[in-house]
């Protein structure tokens, strides 16, 4: 079935004709008055309304019609401004009623939104399952087939979330409003324009910057809030306080602006810090090795990487002081001087460092370059393997890195550069597997230069992101049409390419790219720690380019 277009509407002021005069239309009325719209009820006099319905209507909340529906109240109740055309209708009698389907027939003609209950072939909308807390809203339907197993689903999704979201939800917007305002003064319009928030992140998100780019230099705080809303873990965020707020808006510029948890002075009994550089895997938690695990809960100081997922920033301990870096394309060396410079800080204070790593430390990770500056001031680090994205996120997207007759090499390269300096990409070879880590962001630019080299237009290629994580995503397509898959889908970072014929030799397709949701590699693992049956290519298909 066609997937619904999942809005969410500004009801204020509207008017919502509700036929009926069952408890659901008790329900109905109490939703209406709740989103700011004005339910007028239709039933006839003798009708026997529920206790809550009655109260509500004796107080002036619900204004009751006593008689039957009729075809001109359509188009004679509504509000003014509208020509008097009411804003939506809900049917309580259910689908069998033979008024039922008449008034969905009439509603479909005036193009007025009309929900019956029970009977989704006679809806135009459907009420979501919704969670609301504050500004935050969440909303889950089934699409008709079956309204207690959203709201099941909508109560696992609510449970699962920390408390006090809203609460952050709103400050983060107002901190967004202040740094527009400030950043945008002199084209500051009247109210701002509502962001689309199920697009996902645009192509672009991570896209290089130049730093000649005035345009990006300028909003580059906006940026930082776009990567902090994205990479927090949403306990964190949860508990940030209106004085965090305005210390975020006066150290937005500064190295302050990426710390989170608490911060604590140095112990009275001097003591020498330790440093451990620790991979943490593809991002799923159980993918962390054990020693790694041990040194997390060990530590006073938390270096963090921006992708490192949440769940894993979850096992920090609280009395862990946390600093994520403030890393995206152009400030990468900067929020790597930051980084080092707050491990030396803590390292001179006697405390247990421990910077976390995205993959292995030692696989364009910077963990040579971290390891010789630590050891130059006195501080032999502990190097922990994590296992790499390279090698594992192709295996959990059903792409054998090498496999007989098709690929006997794997060559790892970056997409970008020291100072964003383009890769010279390999010589076409066609029994090698290419894996392109940060080349994302300048997508175009290098799929040109591997045309340049020779690659066949037709040459199988797989985007993979969030590796491992409940929200991973495989584009499959080829070099031809990956710059459009990537373009249309939007970016999920992070995310890795992987290019040459091992792209299809678990899968086979005939569109210009398929797109795969979700990750459930791990489900199946037992408590005693076997794997009872493997899913480790149990995707979804969500989307298909024809």
């Amino acid at each position: 079935m066609t997937p619904a277009l999942l809005t969410a509407v500004d009801s204020a002021s509207h008017i919502h004709l509700i036929v009926g005069s069952n408890p659901l239309a008790g329900a109905r009325c109490t939703r209406s008055i709740e989103v700011g719209a004005n339910p007028i009820l239709i039933a006839p006099g003798d009708a026997t309304l529920h206790y809550g319905l009655a109260r509500r209507i004796e107080e002036g909340e619900v204004k009751w019609i006593q008689r039957s529906f009729q075809e001109e109240d359509l188009t004679t109740l509504g509000r003014a401004e509208v020509d008097g055309v009411v804003d939506a209708v809900f049917v309580t009698a259910g689908g069998k009623h033979g008024q039922s389907t008449e008034i969905s027939n009439l509603c479909r003609r005036l193009r007025i939104p009309v929900n019956v209950a029970d009977a989704p072939n006679l809806c135009s909308f459907t009420l979501l399952s919704t969670h609301s807390d504050g500004p935050l809203q969440i909303g889950v339907t089934a699409s008709g087939k079956g309204c207690k197993l959203s709201a099941r689903i909508r109560r696992e999704i609510a449970s699962s979330l920390p408390p006090h979201l809203g609460d952050a939800v709103d400050r983060l917007g107002t901190l967004r409003r202040r740094i527009w305002e400030e950043e945008h003064a002199a084209e500051l319009s009247q109210d701002l324009e509502a962001e689309e928030e199920d697009s996902g992140q645009p192509a672009t998100f991570n896209q290089l910057i130049i730093e000649e780019s005035k345009e990006a230099a300028r909003g580059r705080r906006m940026r930082w809030l776009s990567q902090i809303c994205e990479y927090w873990p949403l306990r964190r965020l949860a508990a940030i306080t209106d004085a965090d707020i305005d210390t975020l808006f006066r150290e937005f510029a500064s190295s302050n602006a990426s710390k989170i948890g608490p911060t604590s002075t140095a112990s009275p009994e001097k003591k020498a810090g330790r440093i451990v550089l620790a991979g943490s895997g593809p991002g799923n938690p159980d993918l962390l090795t054990r020693a790694a695990h041990k040194a997390i809960l060990s530590a006073d100081l938390i270096l963090a990487d921006k992708l490192v997922p949440a769940p894993i920033l979850d096992l920090v301990p609280r009395r862990a002081t946390v600093h994520i870096a403030r890393k995206f394309p152009g400030n990468a060396d900067r929020a790597q001087e930051e980084l080092l410079e707050w491990g030396l800080e803590g390292l001179k204070a006697g405390k247990v460092v421990v910077r976390i790593k995205q993959g292995d430390p030692y696989i364009y990770g910077r963990g040579g370059e971290e390891y010789d500056f630590f050891r130059a001031h006195g501080f032999i680090p502990t190097v922990l393997p994590g296992i790499t994205s390279a090698l594992s996120a192709p295996l959990f997207a059903a792409i054998p890195a090498t496999h007989r007759g098709v690929a006997d090499q794997v060559l790892i390269c970056t997409g970008t550069g020291r100072k964003g300096a383009p890769l010279d990409p390999p010589e076409f070879v066609a029994s090698r597997t290419i894996v392109l880590l940060m080349s994302l962001h300048r997508l175009e630019a290098l799929i040109e230069s591997l045309v340049a080299k020779g690659y066949p237009a037709d040459l199988p290629v797989a985007v993979l992101e969030r590796a491992s994580c409940p929200d991973q995503r495989v584009i499959r397509t080829t070099i031809q049409h990956v710059c459009a898959a990537v373009e249309e889908e939007g970016s999920r970072p992070p995310g890795l390419l992987v290019v040459g014929n091992a792209c299809r030799v678990l899968s086979n397709y005939t569109q210009r790219w398929i797109v795969e949701e979700g990750f459930h590699g791990l489900d199946d693992l037992g408590s005693d720690g076997e794997l009872q049956l493997s899913k480790l290519g149990d995707v979804v298909v969500a989307q298909v380019a024809a």
